[in-house]
């Protein structure tokens, strides 16, 4: 740590890195949501790109943002702190060897299995045979996507345990301009129009990978064949990761298992998930991911030089700063939904009626927002102390409760109560981690966090009360397109002004850190 800089200064700073870089991808995804939208809708051909997405997408979410990234830091860091430059340089070649090896054999195996596997994760589709052939071909051809981002986590976690956190988290504008540029220029060229969005991830995918190896090359971790698998720490990584893997296959399963039953809901449904959950995706990358991806390279420092006091204050810093600033995202969001959607995706085939079944699952997601981001703060916690196990079995938990919602609720609220039963299990699963780890650790804060969660409620509904206002008095139906961008703009620029204002007046002491974070980005 530099001279002067403090614990909370360091994860903030790391923090604001994650989070504007996330920004600048999450908003080039939205236009990438936007294209997509206006040419294929919320319909036939949406249904089937997605739900292929969501299968060739599973390697990402379980080795991207979960279990390799989150089993390798802790490792990669003590091992970084004892070895020799050569020694650790020798390690990551292997593990860039093995991985590639691994994911080219499960992708060849799921290219094959395609068929069923659409068959299983979504068994509407069976009635409907062109709908399911077209989703078992997409989903072929963006299964090698898997062996890019499977090689984007070894080095988001090299890279990161570097401290070095801008290139990994603005790989996704890559992604996004790839399929941007295939819907654009490709897309006109194809007898199937929607073939050009599975062209689009695949590309976009290696475009990902590729971006990070000057910046591997810089600290010295180039990437080069190497077939020394042996290396104790490896298979401290894997032991490690592999109840971690679990942990997330399982949050993964309820994606899967909203899947399921929106398959068997009017068509549209998938799409209207998709949509919702695109738009949950930027508070939850930019404040969640970020801070959780900020903290554990410090919580992991603190574990191996046992500082146990340092570690709670991390903890407890993180835990406020991500309550801040997700508890007025979530009022905002919810306030704001169907304007929001109708600004942003209600063009083209994407009509009045989309936006607002859209919106009513985003209506349900808002309730999930905060335990989310919070969760993940929790599961970062755990990783950095090697227990990977205490999150499986509270995710398998969470997941057989996240099944008994759907059942209780898809059939009075239809694809909105898929969306709150993901919400309810989310919430499910923040508190029984917290009181998890309020047993292990005893206090680590707790307070502290809950007074800066009611005044952030309490400023937020006041926000979310005055954005409403602004949204009735401007009569927001009867205006134009345009005009409703600006009103939607304004009354964004109102909240937050409102918000900040009202938590200096209550004295909230992150809003400092925040101030601290915008006037260092300037600088």
């Amino acid at each position: 740590m530099k001279p002067g800089e403090t614990q909370e200064g360091r994860i903030t700073g790391a923090a604001s890195v994650v989070g504007l870089a996330t920004v600048a991808s999450r908003l080039l995804g939205y236009i990438r949501d936007m294209v997509t939208a206006y040419f294929f809708g919320a319909g036939f051909f949406s249904d089937a790109f997605f739900v292929a997405f969501r299968i060739s997408n599973l390697l990402r979410r379980l080795v991207g943002e979960g279990a390799l990234t989150s089993s390798f830091i802790p490792i990669f860091t003590e091992e970084y702190n004892r070895r020799s430059k050569e020694s650790s340089r020798a390690m990551v070649s292997s593990m860039f060897t093995l991985f590639a090896v691994i994911l080219i054999i499960v992708s060849i195996i799921g290219i094959f299995l395609s068929g069923p596997l659409v068959s299983l994760l979504s068994p509407g589709f069976r009635s409907d045979p062109e709908k399911f052939t077209l989703t078992v071909s997409l989903t072929r051809i963006m299964f090698p996507y898997m062996v890019f981002v499977g090689l984007m986590a070894i080095a988001m976690g090299v890279l990161n345990s570097m401290r070095h956190f801008a290139a990994p988290a603005l790989s996704p504008v890559f992604f996004n301009l790839s399929i941007i540029f295939c819907i654009l220029v490709v897309a006109p060229m194809l007898v199937e129009p929607v073939y050009a969005l599975a062209i689009g991830v695949l590309v976009g995918g290696a475009l990902q990978f590729l971006v990070q190896l000057p910046y591997l090359k810089k600290y010295g971790f180039t990437p080069m064949p190497l077939f020394r698998f042996a290396d104790p720490a490896i298979k401290k990584i894997f032991t490690l990761m592999g109840p971690a893997a679990f942990g997330v296959g399982i949050y993964q399963l309820n994606i899967f298992v909203t899947l399921w039953f929106a398959s068997r809901l009017s068509e549209g449904s998938v799409s209207y998930l998709y949509y919702a959950g695109r738009l949950m995706e930027l508070p939850l990358g930019v404040f969640g991911v970020a801070i959780s991806t900020a903290v554990l390279p410090s919580l992991s420092e603190h574990v191996v030089k046992k500082n146990w006091d340092d570690f709670r204050s991390s903890l407890s810093f993180a835990m406020r700063l991500v309550v801040f600033v997700t508890v007025p995202a979530a009022v905002g969001l919810f306030v704001l939904s169907l304007p929001v959607i109708e600004v942003l995706f209600g063009h083209g085939e994407f009509g009045s009626n989309e936006s607002s079944a859209t919106a009513l699952a985003l209506y349900y997601y808002c309730v999930g927002l905060v335990p989310v981001a919070v969760y993940r703060v929790l599961v970062s916690v755990f990783y950095s102390l090697k227990d990977t196990v205490t999150p499986v079995i509270v995710a398998f938990v969470a997941f057989v409760f996240n099944i008994l919602m759907c059942l209780l609720l898809v059939g009075p609220l239809g694809h909105g109560g898929l969306a709150l039963a993901t919400s309810l299990a989310a919430i499910f699963n923040m508190a029984v981690l917290v009181i998890v780890l309020k047993m292990k650790f005893g206090a680590f804060g707790g307070r502290a966090i809950a007074s800066v969660a009611a005044k952030s409620s309490a400023a937020s509904i006041v926000m979310g009360l005055v954005v409403y206002a602004i949204i009735v008095m401007s009569d927001y139906n009867a205006l134009a397109a345009g005009g409703k961008g600006i009103v939607l703009g304004g009354s964004l620029a109102a909240g937050v002004i409102v918000y900040l204002v009202l938590s200096r007046v209550l004295r909230v002491s992150e809003l400092r850190f925040i101030r601290e974070l915008v006037s260092k980005r300037r600088g």
